[in-house]
């Protein structure tokens, strides 16, 4: 179970390890997948992905060829089809995939900095994404070397064979396993990093509800178009209380104003000492 400790005004432990998600958080891939969907959609006369839909289908792995897309679409084709022509145009696409603004400034800025009490800060990578697709959307030089800042012993993809099949987000496991990752590489007598000193980086609103479902805080960076589509919504958002894709376990979210997640326009000008994290100024 996460252990929220919910009060009115939490006094948080400084933030020890940063997990990031990947897809339109650290890398422009959501208006991609948009994209490469919109191409095998036209060419069948059906219209744009819009994003009512695409909200549902951000942050889980194989969602692009889900239910949840196919009962929206109606295409003349079968799912195995259309994930075929589908992976086509991520094979042309992918690659042209680049960092978004604040992010390697941020990410180099942790891999040096420190917690108020003098330890290290850790970051590591979660992403939904299979081994093959981050190759795509990494084989551009200048995007590789951002997402090789994070250790490689660090970076946990969607297809990993320790996350149990259907264990994707919304639940906790890929963050949990994320912080496995660090924990298990500390030196010797360093005490191990609890979820409460976890800072979850999240674009999706699934992502959000992951990071709360681990015991983690939380930072909510939404496409310009999400933000639209939950207008009103977003302190649910953050608690984790969309139900958007309910699977149990309701005692591992948060409340609403419960203080452990917020929203961020993006990553640049990051708030580190809000965090407890204090960077280096050299």
């Amino acid at each position: 179970m996460a252990d929220h400790d919910q009060g009115l005004t939490p006094n948080f432990p400084p933030i020890r390890a940063c997990l990031f998600d990947m897809d339109g958080l650290l890398i422009n891939t959501e208006d991609l997948y948009t994209h490469c969907s919109n191409i095998v959609l036209n060419k069948y006369g059906r219209p744009n992905l819009p994003w009512s839909v695409k909200a549902q289908l951000m942050g889980i792995p194989g969602s692009s060829n889900s239910e949840t897309f196919h009962k929206w679409a109606k295409l003349p084709i079968s799912r195995e089809q259309y994930k075929q022509e589908q992976g086509e145009q991520h094979k042309i696409h992918f690659p042209e995939c680049k960092p978004l603004p604040g992010v390697e400034v941020l990410l180099r800025n942790l891999k040096s900095a420190k917690t108020t009490q003098g330890l290290p800060v850790k970051s590591a990578l979660a992403s939904s994404s299979d081994k093959t697709n981050y190759g795509l959307k990494t084989s551009r030089p200048a995007t590789k070397a951002v997402l090789e800042i994070l250790p490689e012993e660090h970076r946990v993809l969607g297809d990993d064979p320790r996350i149990q099949q259907g264990r994707g987000k919304p639940a906790p496991d890929i963050y949990l396993l994320a912080l496995q990752s660090i924990n298990s590489s500390l030196p010797e007598g360093t005490p191990k990093i609890e979820p409460k000193e976890c800072l979850v980086f999240e674009d999706s609103v699934l992502g959000v509800e992951a990071g709360r479902r681990a015991g983690m805080r939380a930072v909510w960076v939404p496409h310009p178009n999400l933000v639209a589509e939950y207008k009103g919504k977003e302190k649910d958002v953050l608690a984790g209380r969309t139900e958007l894709y309910p699977i149990g376990n309701e005692e591992q979210l948060g409340t609403v104003d419960d203080g452990w997640a917020e929203q961020l326009v993006s990553l640049e000008n990051f708030p580190y000492e809000k965090y407890g994290i204090v960077i280096s100024q050299s």
